[in-house]
């Protein structure tokens, strides 16, 4: 993905009507395609297969077989058809995804849903004061870029990509509701301010004076200001409240609004402010550390409803938070680029003392005893969701992009192997792997499930454990592996994926029709059941990037592919237990045989690499 077209221009038509050239190409983006049950239904088969037993199998490719002959399947393409062909419907996906994968899901958001960036260190700015008023500087830079739509659109391989998802990045807010949560957009040109945590309590400033945008050094008085009236004592810790079940926040939050005729509007504050930044009192040193400070932090001192949080610890390191409901992070990885792309090429601006700027506002929400006991059980409960996971990170330096590529083999697909051989390394069985792929080629254009497990998958990781096995053998084994995967990965990128259709198609089920039996067959929930969930998001600025695992019994893998290095990160519960079978530190197991696998491939395809010849 870049922000750049091919040289010859993209296909898509420009629209002269646009807003502004951030969304010249967006009402001409094709519409997400349906595919056809006879293109679908034997890639579903496909994929399954190496999954299940012979007799599992066939009991799946019945179900299949019934879908077609009883006309279920067809009435069900039809009923999914219509809704694509609707054209007040610009996705026929987007409302069904973003209430089922998202808004409806009442775990908390943090932990299961929202992800971070975990930056390098700024060597020229140790202060938090004057690093978080560079990274603010910058961000406010990339919001006035998405406002005013002059932000430069995406594309891939020369064709534009949607850019609806930027409008929610900043001054939005998940607001907990019964069922499912809702998202609120407020003005982004009234709602000037940001809003700083600090010591668990919540300070708004005001990012524009007299019409003026302050300048680096004026922002860094603010946040010193911020920083010197938190003092040393904690807050309430507000915040643990976001951080909880969305049920119990829904009627916590109502609780909280109840409490005092103020408080709604200080909420509101919160929730209509363009960012975030919070200013933690830690000093992460190690990667581990640091990661898990991004993550999740001690949950008091954040607002995880926002979308966006820059974090600053009170070393000068710093980070980034999303909360993943309204975006998917190739946008919030962007803005994250830009900001540390921005700051690095920044001179270093002296603290500004404009004793004229107003003192930042604390907001003051008034808690009786009741809310205190509310926010103390809130925080137990994150403190035990988090005592129970593990994070850890494998940053390999052997080689990177630059040596993968000298193999002949897509970066990505060689990362994807690593993490299957790895995963066979400590199982001895491959089990359902999730990949995202991006379809944002499609008006309002989200993701696809790439399954990375195949038949040659499979073998690739068996031959490369079996000590008879030849390196040519081993060669070849990953090549047909990876050609399979990348093949697979196109075409979830084209929308032409198993899961996201057969998503539809169930929910074209009626209230009373009875289910399916491919829908009803255990091999459907089990092939989705993502023991290992993976996404690649990569930058040269970042030192981490991660998320939690979608089940109790897998991992979440995130990596990265730099140019001389791999990033990944590995997280899953401390007590990992998988079809019966305890894996005490589990999640540091799997880590080392991540390291193992990389070591073992990379020494694999070196000796495939045809000499250079001589001048």
């Amino acid at each position: 993905m870049t922000a750049a077209a091919s040289k010859s221009g993209p296909k898509t038509p420009v629209d002269p009507d646009a807003p502004g050239p951030m969304l010249r190409y967006q009402r001409n983006l094709p519409r997400l395609p349906v595919p056809s049950l006879q293109e679908t239904l034997p890639k579903y088969l496909m994929t399954v297969k190496p999954l299940l037993s012979e007799a599992e199998y066939k009991r799946t490719e019945a179900a299949v077989k019934e879908f077609v002959s009883s006309g279920v399947g067809a009435e069900l393409q039809r009923r999914l058809e219509n809704k694509a062909a609707d054209p007040s419907v610009l996705n026929w996906m987007d409302d069904w995804w973003l209430n089922d994968a998202y808004l409806a899901y009442r775990d908390p958001v943090v932990v299961y849903v929202s992800y971070f960036y975990l930056y390098k260190n700024d060597i020229q700015r140790k202060l938090p004061a004057k690093r978080a008023a560079a990274i603010t500087t910058a961000a406010l830079e990339f919001k006035k870029q998405v406002i005013e739509n002059t932000l430069v659109p995406e594309f891939a391989k020369g064709e534009p990509m949607c850019m609806d998802r930027y409008k929610y990045m900043f001054n939005n807010c998940r607001m907990p509701a019964a069922e499912a949560d809702v998202n609120a957009m407020f003005d982004p040109f009234k709602n000037t301010h940001i809003i700083a945590i600090r010591k668990n309590k919540f300070y708004v400033i005001d990012t524009v004076q007299n019409g003026r945008q302050l300048t680096t050094g004026e922002l860094e008085y603010q946040f010193q200001r911020v920083i010197d009236a938190a003092g040393y004592n904690k807050g309430v810790g507000l915040g643990a409240l976001t951080a909880d079940n969305r049920d119990l926040w829904t009627e916590n939050r109502k609780a909280l609004v109840a409490a005092h005729p103020e408080n709604k509007a200080l909420l509101e504050k919160i929730e209509s402010a363009s960012f975030v930044v919070c200013l933690d009192d830690s000093s992460p040193v190690a990667r581990d550390e640091s990661c898990r400070a991004c993550w999740h932090g001690d949950g008091r001192n954040r607002f995880y409803d926002k979308p966006c949080q820059f974090i600053v610890f009170e070393n000068g390191r710093a980070g980034f938070m999303g909360e993943h409901s309204m975006m998917d992070g190739t946008a919030t990885c962007r803005l994250n680029e830009f900001v540390c792309d921005s700051v690095a090429k920044a001179p270093v601006e002296d603290i500004q003392c404009n004793t004229i700027l107003p003192v930042p506002e604390e907001l003051q929400f008034h808690v009786t005893s009741e809310i205190n006991d509310i926010v103390q059980a809130a925080g137990a409960r994150f403190d035990d969701l988090i005592s129970r996971h593990e994070l850890t990170v494998l940053a390999f330096q052997g080689f990177g992009k630059n040596q993968v590529k000298k193999f002949k083999t897509s970066p990505d697909g060689f990362a994807q192997m690593v993490i299957q051989l790895g995963y066979y390394k400590m199982f001895g069985v491959n089990r359902p792997t999730y990949e995202s792929a991006q379809t944002r080629k499609f008006q309002l254009g989200r993701t696809e499930t790439s399954r990375t497990v195949s038949e040659d998958s499979i073998a690739f990781c068996k031959t490369m454990e079996d000590p008879k096995a030849s390196t040519e053998e081993k060669v070849a084994a990953y090549r047909k592996a990876v050609k399979t995967q990348g093949a697979y990965m196109a075409m979830c990128v084209n929308a032409r994926g198993v899961d996201r259709h057969l998503f539809g198609l169930k929910h074209c089920i009626k209230a009373g029709e009875p289910m399916p039996a491919i829908f009803a067959d255990p091999a459907y929930a089990y092939s989705s059941h993502w023991y290992l969930s993976t996404s690649q998001l990569s930058s040269e600025y970042f030192d981490g990037y991660g998320w939690g695992q979608v089940t109790n019994d897998g991992f979440g893998v995130a990596y990265m592919i730099k140019n001389n290095a791999f990033s990944f990160n590995v997280a899953s519960v401390k007590d990992l237990e998988v079809h019966g079978k305890k894996f005490y530190n589990g999640t540091h197991q799997f880590k080392q045989c991540l390291e193992d696998a990389i070591n073992d491939l990379g020494e694999v395809l070196k000796t495939d690499i045809k000499p250079q010849a001589k001048l």
